[in-house]
């Protein structure tokens, strides 16, 4: 018999209170003065408000050092800086495991349930953080959903094995093919995009494009993918994430277009330092668009918080959303949007639904994405998994 938890006077995205009843993991009646089924645990919603629990679609939960003490940045200025002084850091008492847990665990206690995350495959770790997120994929499993993205951070064809490396990860447990600035990087647009959507296919997996790459040379990456994905009928498969050039070229709008009817979806960590795609182009347009933090207190910036909440009102303020309705597009972009982006099922707060969510103090959506309260309580799989931001034991 699936074991009941009635959870009382509660508002689901700011409305009116209701009671929700969970039956083992799944959300099985919404309504007001529902009768509490026998035995079933009782939970008080004090009148919160209650939002879905947070899907972070792009960040890289292997790189994170969170907890390790502060880290001195004197990176230079370029993307290849970046990646190389990430390759030295990783001599030095870096633990890809550990950090890796440490981090979703504090996304876990401010809501979210389900995580997307990058994971490092080179010719010199091989696949030691690949198979450290598979490992803690299953070892969260029925508290936490994590995808693994098998990436090639530091090239892909510019550094001869890493092609093979990839594909072991992916025989591993990884569950999407990663790739990575075809131009700007391996200096090979085909020869790149000719690689992972080859993988893609031979494994049946996802794939996922980190775009760097500004302006025209970016725009060009995008026609290729955008090709190849209806060549290959891979609609619904393919992310592009960042797509900074979005932001940088004056015929953006035909290429949001050629992007809904490739059915690729946008990963954005809208950064303020950059240019970066319009989320309310992207939706009229009738493409996708979510977002994620990117790296967290790593070596390659020292910003960003396992903590959904702030990265939607970080949304809304590079897209300058000031109406409610607006605001509430930005809480879409780490919820249901952020669900459908990455394959998520079973999502929302509806009954038949996965019971994920989160309660929080406020008045409405656009409230709870600006002020970014604490969670007073956190649902994953039907369980009480966190409570004022601490996760329960």
């Amino acid at each position: 018999m699936n074991e009941h938890l009635l959870l009382r006077n509660c508002r689901p995205m700011g409305g009116a209170a209701v009671d929700i009843i969970v039956a083992g993991d799944t959300i099985s009646a919404i309504g007001a003065g529902l009768a509490a089924p026998d035995g079933a645990k009782l939970e008080d919603g004090q009148g919160l408000l209650a939002l879905p629990a947070f899907v972070e679609g792009h960040t890289h939960l292997d790189k994170s050092r969170w907890g390790m003490g502060w880290w001195t940045n004197e990176v230079g200025p370029r993307l290849i800086d970046r990646i190389e002084s990430e390759r030295a850091a990783r001599h030095h008492g870096f633990d890809p495991a550990a950090q890796s847990a440490r981090l979703a665990e504090q996304f876990l206690a401010r809501g979210t349930t389900r995580i997307r995350s990058f994971a490092d495959v080179d010719t010199e770790i091989g696949t030691t953080h690949s198979d450290a997120l598979v490992a803690l994929r299953e070892a969260l499993r029925g508290r936490m959903d994590i995808q693994v993205v098998a990436f090639p951070q530091s090239g892909l064809l510019v550094r001869p094995g890493t092609l093979d490396l990839l594909e072991q990860a992916l025989r591993n447990g990884a569950d999407i093919v990663g790739g990575l600035d075809p131009s700007g990087i391996d200096r090979d647009p085909k020869g790149h995009l000719d690689a992972v959507f080859s993988l893609s296919e031979r494994h049946g997996k996802p794939l996922d494009i980190h775009l760097h790459e500004p302006g025209e040379l970016g725009a060009f990456a995008l026609e290729l993918t955008i090709e190849r994905t209806l060549a290959l009928g891979m609609q619904g498969r393919v992310v592009i994430s960042h797509g900074f050039c979005l932001g940088d070229v004056a015929r953006a709008p035909a290429l949001y277009a050629a992007l809904a009817e490739a059915g690729i979806a946008i990963a954005t960590t809208a950064p303020p330092s950059r240019a970066v795609p319009s989320v309310r182009a992207v939706r009229a347009a009738g493409g996708k668009i979510f977002a994620g933090n990117d790296g967290i207190r790593d070596t390659w910036t020292p910003y960003n918080m396992p903590d959904m909440l702030q990265r939607a009102m970080l949304v809304g303020l590079k897209n300058e959303f000031r109406r409610d309705d607006e605001i509430a597009w930005a809480l879409a972009t780490v919820t249901e949007w952020a669900a459908e982006g990455c394959g998520f099922d079973r999502y929302g707060l509806v009954p038949g639904a996965r019971a994920d969510l989160v309660l929080v103090e406020a008045e409405t959506v656009a409230e709870a994405v600006v002020a970014t309260p604490p969670r007073r309580l956190v649902l994953s799989h039907g369980q009480v998994m966190g409570r004022d931001g601490t996760l329960v034991p």
